[in-house]
């Protein structure tokens, strides 16, 4: 995608996903090229600013040009990403987000995008990875776009944790099948008209389909939307500022060691628009 002016830069990273902006702070927190930016990164999924310094009161301002923040997240828009219990009190269900998902499936309004700054890296791993499901929806072959255009996938909390404890014990799963669960288009058809792939860790089964024929389904189609045309890796510096469409995208973190001290500042910008 190529854009420039007198306040931005954008470096495209691989042909369909992940671009740097390069910019100077007063201009991010200005929000002069607030629209700007949204458009890039609709187009691009993910995006990220490098060397910018920048304070956890400074990346609440910049997210607050860019949409409306998830209320109660976090202290004063800063959510402290670790899998340090005494930093992170929901730190055993972070292990969670090292396979494909994307955020707010159970949600009435998926998450918008998130905001995510580097504080502490590990020495090894936790390596971030971004998967373009708006191009992987559009390179399916028309046959699969038709058996799968009206298809419907119950994404339940339940699922997502069998990936972190194979074996729950019944008190574990009796606790998570409390969490309701919800019924989401397979492809999603946005405001703009254009369409994505639901998927992801959330994802339990598709109503009609028999049981096998479901998960090997969604397997497949995960598969086909995770495979290395479609995915962006970022290799985080200290300071980077990075962004990722929620709603265009599913994203996982590369394992880590669990002291390691990794610490990262989440800001999440509120839904916009429904699964339809």
């Amino acid at each position: 995608m190529a854009l420039s002016s007198a306040q931005l830069e954008v470096v495209d990273l691989t042909p369909c996903i992940g671009s740097e902006i390069r910019t100077d702070l007063d201009t991010l927190l200005s929000g002069r090229e607030a629209a700007t930016i949204r458009e890039v990164l609709e187009q691009r999924g993910v995006v990220f600013f490098r060397g910018l310094d920048i304070s956890d009161e400074q990346q609440v301002a910049i997210a607050r040009t860019l949409g409306d923040l998830v209320e109660n997240e976090g202290v004063g828009g800063i959510n402290k990403i670790s899998l340090d219990a005494r930093v992170n009190q929901r730190a055993k269900y972070l292990k969670g987000s090292m396979f494909w998902h994307f955020d707010g499936s159970l949600q009435p309004l998926p998450n918008l995008a998130t905001l995510l700054r580097a504080v502490r890296l590990s020495d090894t791993g936790g390596q971030t990875e971004f998967c373009n499901t708006y191009q992987a929806y559009e390179d399916l072959p028309e046959s699969d776009k038709e058996a799968i255009a009206e298809l419907r996938v119950v994404h339940s909390a339940e699922r997502s944790q069998y990936y972190v404890t194979p074996e729950m014990s019944y008190e574990e799963v009796a606790f998570w099948q409390k969490s309701p669960t919800k019924a989401c288009p397979l492809v999603w058809t946005h405001r703009s008209g254009r369409k994505s792939l639901l998927l992801g860790a959330t994802s339990d089964y598709v109503i009609g389909l028999a049981p096998e024929e479901s998960r090997a389904l969604l397997a497949r189609l995960r598969d086909w939307a995770t495979q290395p045309r479609y995915v962006y890796r970022h290799e985080w510096q200290l300071g980077d500022l990075l962004i990722w469409d929620n709603t265009g995208t599913m994203h996982r973190v590369l394992p880590y060691p669990e002291d390691s001290g990794r610490l990262m500042h989440r800001t999440i910008l509120a839904g916009e628009e429904p699964l339809q």
